[in-house]
């Protein structure tokens, strides 16, 4: 075997590995096409605290592996959290702001392992949400400038009563 053809057979690889990805990725969009996070913050919310994030994943219910495309929380990005007396509004950059009222909040807790990331034990935010008709997803948040354990009370304190067999 000649070295082009060796070449062209890794390149031929490679392109059909790509074209795999690509296929897989714009299944899953259609798959979770009807997933949406609501939009807009409430008038009169008052915010109580503001915090610098990496949203890393918003994930199936208790399957921090299993990636869910909820517009417009399918990819990572850098933002902001605020805490608000109503719920809590994640505004990430090139995304209109994301408004998670209290009564869609389900739970509140650290994790440390999601798609794409694996932190140090306790490392990760994980909020617990329903999008719509109860589906629950996961939502996982880093810090950049604080610790998750400095926010956990208040972010549990917004979250509704356990509902549906979810725990916090």
């Amino acid at each position: 075997m000649t070295r082009e053809l060796a070449g062209l057979i890794m390149a031929a690889i490679a392109a059909a590995i790509l074209l795999t990805m690509f296929f897989a990725w714009r299944a899953r969009l259609r798959r979770d096409s009807g997933l949406t996070a609501p939009l807009g913050v409430p008038e009169h919310a008052e915010v109580s605290a503001r915090y610098e994030v990496l949203h890393v994943a918003t994930t199936k219910h208790g399957q921090p592996l299993e990636r869910a495309a909820v517009r417009p929380l399918a990819y990572r990005a850098r933002g902001e959290l605020a805490l608000t007396d109503r719920g809590v509004a994640l505004s990430l950059d090139g995304a209109p702001t994301v408004f998670l009222s209290a009564d869609r909040l389900a739970g509140a807790d650290v994790a440390t392992v999601t798609i794409d990331r694996v932190v140090e034990p306790s490392g990760l935010i994980r909020l617990d949400w329903r999008v719509a008709d109860g589906i629950l997803v996961d939502t996982y948040l880093r810090l950049s400038a604080a610790e998750p354990q400095q926010i956990l009370p208040e972010l549990q304190q917004l979250c509704g009563a356990p509902e549906n067999g979810v725990n916090s």
